[in-house]
């Protein structure tokens, strides 16, 4: 049955001073709070390390941030910009960055009524980046961009295109926001907004954590720009969350079935892709062939498998076709009152109000989310992308079914 939960539920006062418009000059600088068994606190980043139990396991998200934004001028001297979502042919990420002379891509264009349809332009080196329309969508335009010279598009896009930071920090990116604006362990190019949860980690603390005997592994989920959709239907039950592509590799999934300490998934991009492999492996216990995680995928199956069957299954489909990447895409909603099957901890930062991302806080650690929302206004908690980070570990009530 699909969670019949008002959206106001999840709604809290925000004031527009309480969100960070700029990152902390030295990322671990941020504030920590922390909610273990019950109890709230305060800390800061750069002491994590120590607050993380020794046979834990982190898990990150290496997805990299495009420089989404490419701005043109009609003939007439009309700006318009175009926001590039996902591409569509070729439909590879990785295909769609190495193409040297065009490809398509889905884009939200900027001022797009004042575009007639015509040929956009504009200088790339020694040559012309062109953007052609092609098709007007329900929520997108498809696009052509061409260019000569033979450099791939991801090289385009690093010098024609603007770091896509929130709209909600209401001003244009600058120059810095193209290295604070990404995790420093970022690899794979294909997100329109950062895995924000990532972005207080610095390589000192990483190399804390690896000392501490905390193991690590990573996913790659591609944040979309659907993660700044607000609800604005009156019960989440009427919402329709976003697709997400992600990749997990096959040597992570051998991680995590042999490992036997708490889960921290570092981010909500991290715990859906963790939570999505548990659905996955339920589809194969039932004889199917991996399809995307749908929204309700939590409602609609019965979770009878222990999580370590379901990611086994999950192992051996793999093995059984020689796939050593696994590659998928999830629309999973996790929300009250859902069982996490892996996750029991999580580093996040703070959302916005009336968000899915707050209502997945909600599944972890209950009603208690609004004490630590509380908590964190209270004391002068920077709210947000840029804002500061929490670790929450889940209630008892919400132990990993």
């Amino acid at each position: 049955m699909r969670p019949d939960i008002s959206i106001t539920d999840y709604n809290y006062e925000l004031p527009d001073e309480r969100i960070a418009k700029f990152p902390f000059a030295r990322r671990d600088e941020a504030r920590l709070l922390t909610f273990v068994d019950g109890a709230i606190d305060a800390t800061v980043f750069s002491t994590l390390p120590a607050l993380l139990p020794a046979h834990s396991l982190l898990v990150f998200n290496e997805t990299k941030v495009i420089p989404a934004r490419l701005h043109f001028r009609r003939d007439t001297g009309a700006a318009i910009e175009l926001f590039c979502l996902e591409p569509f042919s070729p439909a590879d990420y990785e295909q769609s960055f190495a193409a040297h002379s065009s490809c398509i891509w889905k884009c939200i264009a900027g001022h797009g009524k004042r575009w007639k349809g015509d040929r956009l332009k504009r200088p790339f080196g020694a040559t012309v980046l062109q953007a052609e329309r092609l098709e007007k969508r329900a929520d997108d335009v498809l696009v052509r961009f061409s260019w000569d010279g033979g450099s791939p598009f991801a090289r385009v896009l690093e010098q024609c295109g603007v770091t896509p930071i929130p709209p909600y920090l209401k001003r244009d990116a600058v120059p810095d926001d193209a290295e604070r604006y990404q995790t420093v362990y970022a690899r794979h190019n294909g997100s329109v907004a950062a895995p924000t949860a990532g972005l207080h980690f610095t390589q000192e603390t990483l190399e804390a954590i690896a000392r501490r005997g905390v193991a690590s592994e990573s996913i790659t989920l591609h944040v979309g720009a659907g993660t700044f959709r607000p609800v604005k239907s009156a019960t989440i039950a009427e919402h329709v969350m976003h697709e997400e592509p992600f990749a997990v590799r096959r040597q992570t999934l051998q991680t995590l079935l042999s490992h036997t300490g708490p889960t921290v998934a570092v981010g909500t991009t991290a715990t859906r892709t963790l939570e999505s492999l548990y659905f996955l492996g339920q589809q194969c216990l039932h004889g199917k062939t991996p399809q995307p995680v749908s929204q309700w995928e939590a409602c609609s199956t019965p979770c009878a498998a222990a999580p370590a069957e379901a990611l086994q299954a999950l192992c051996d489909y793999m093995d059984s076709r020689h796939i050593t990447t696994l590659y998928s895409a999830t629309r999973l909603l996790i929300a009250p009152p859902y069982r996490f099957k892996i996750v029991r901890g999580l580093i996040t930062n703070f959302h916005q109000p009336q968000s899915t991302l707050l209502l997945l806080v909600g599944a972890l650690i209950g009603d208690r989310w609004r004490d630590v929302y509380d908590y964190a206004l209270r004391n002068n908690f920077r709210f947000l992308s840029y804002g500061d980070s929490s670790l929450l570990w889940a209630t008892e009530s919400k132990e990993p079914a």
